[in-house]
């Protein structure tokens, strides 16, 4: 199984506000939708609570530290490990890793693939996306957009896998 992170962050690796994405580009929202839907994907509570509810075509998977949490059409789980599980063990391809900071720092490391938008401008922002090392991820797609009537920032699409590494071996790495 795939494990992929995805993410928008500004050029300081701001991802969010008070619990807030700082920018609206429909383009990105166009392929978030587009590559998860269908698959599982893998939320902090927080991150969850932010969005509402769940995403139609998707499992939702939300991490918690909070035992008697619920959420309804959701799994709810209480590690990034017992999360990567439980989609490998519902047969799952690749699933993706949505955020927010604090499942990032946890999972960046176990990560094959990251979906990278960076907006280019700077924003004050109360969460960010952990520093990416450079010498571990190869860039596979590097994809411009400029600024128009519907987009406020200039962004860039990029993606990443790491660097030397089979993706049927990712589940190994938690265990």
């Amino acid at each position: 199984m795939i494990i992929s992170l995805i993410v928008a962050m500004d050029e300081n690796r701001a991802i969010g506000v008070k619990g807030r994405i700082p920018w609206h580009l429909p383009d990105d929202l166009k392929r978030f939708k587009t590559l998860t839907m269908g698959h599982h994907i893998i939320m902090g509570r927080k991150t969850f609570e932010s969005i509402g509810k769940p995403l139609p075509g998707r499992i939702m998977v939300v991490i918690t530290r909070q035992q008697r949490f619920q959420a309804e059409d959701c799994h709810v789980v209480h590690s990034i490990n017992e999360a990567i599980e439980l989609a490998k063990d519902r047969g799952e391809t690749e699933t993706f890793i949505i955020g927010g900071g604090e499942v990032f720092d946890q999972s960046l490391d176990l990560a094959d693939r990251i979906y990278l938008t960076i907006v280019h401008t700077n924003v004050q922002a109360t969460t960010f996306f952990p520093e990416i090392d450079q010498n571990m991820w190869s860039e596979i797609e590097c994809d411009y957009h400029p600024a128009d009537q519907k987009h406020l920032f200039p962004f860039t699409f990029k993606t990443l896998i790491k660097k030397n590494q089979t993706h049927t071996n990712s589940i190994d790495k938690i265990q």
